[in-house]
């Protein structure tokens, strides 16, 4: 799939998305994450993307122009099944989203900044908002990291056990069983013997156990929307 990014602040992207799962799924050509930054669509010499807000409220808006050129000259090229803007009032994200966009093939997220953007904008280019939690950033470039990786990480093939990412915490409503590893015994902490025994299906009913009852302890509200 192809993701891109729209942004006023490449930079802080560039890094992230070329690393770790992410380079790994572009080397692979399993994914495509290409970065734009809006002021390159500007036609003023300041390279201006904001402006002050109609009405007389506080904080500065996104212009509509050159975020209008950007979208327009993308889909110029290829079809997009959804136009994306990271907003604190967009659907929460979530794993079933996530599962959802990785089976797209062209995406945009628009990167929201100072106090948003222009209205005319979210009713006629933007697809879908979506949100990373009740709280306010700075700008929307770490939203877009966070669905960027959440989503390209499932793609089968980038991740060489993809049967990890399918046990991943969420994917069943359900957090994930408590996990150990070597020693057996560190300093008298031991693993659970349940996880020592070899015993294919008693280890599954064991971890399907703890799945449920962390949840329940934990994030109960998980166990209601399944």
């Amino acid at each position: 799939m192809r993701i891109d990014i729209i942004t006023v602040l490449p930079e802080i992207l560039e890094g992230f998305v070329n690393t770790s799962i992410l380079g790994r799924a572009q080397k692979k050509q399993l994914a495509e994450i290409h970065l734009h930054n809006l002021r390159d669509y500007t036609q003023d010499k300041w390279r201006r993307v904001d402006d002050y807000a109609y009405g007389g409220q506080a904080g500065m808006v996104m212009q509509c122009e050159p975020i209008d050129r950007c979208i327009t000259a993308l889909k110029e090229e290829r079809d997009y099944d959804e136009v994306i803007y990271t907003s604190p009032d967009g659907e929460q994200f979530s794993q079933p989203i996530a599962n959802q966009l990785s089976l797209l093939n062209n995406v945009i997220i628009l990167c929201g900044h100072y106090k948003g953007i222009d209205q005319r904008i979210r009713d006629h280019l933007i697809t879908r908002e979506i949100s990373i939690g009740d709280y306010v950033l700075t700008g929307g470039e770490l939203a877009a990291a966070v669905m960027a990786d959440a989503i390209v990480r499932i793609i089968p093939g980038v991740i060489t056990d993809e049967q990890s990412a399918l046990s991943d915490c969420f994917q069943d409503n359900l957090l994930s069983a408590p996990i150990y590893t070597r020693p057996a015994d560190y300093k008298g902490w031991k693993v659970p013997d349940i996880l020592l025994s070899g015993h294919e299906a008693k280890i599954r009913d064991w971890e399907m156990e703890q799945a449920i009852e962390r949840t329940q302890r934990l994030r109960p509200e998980l166990l209601k929307g399944s």
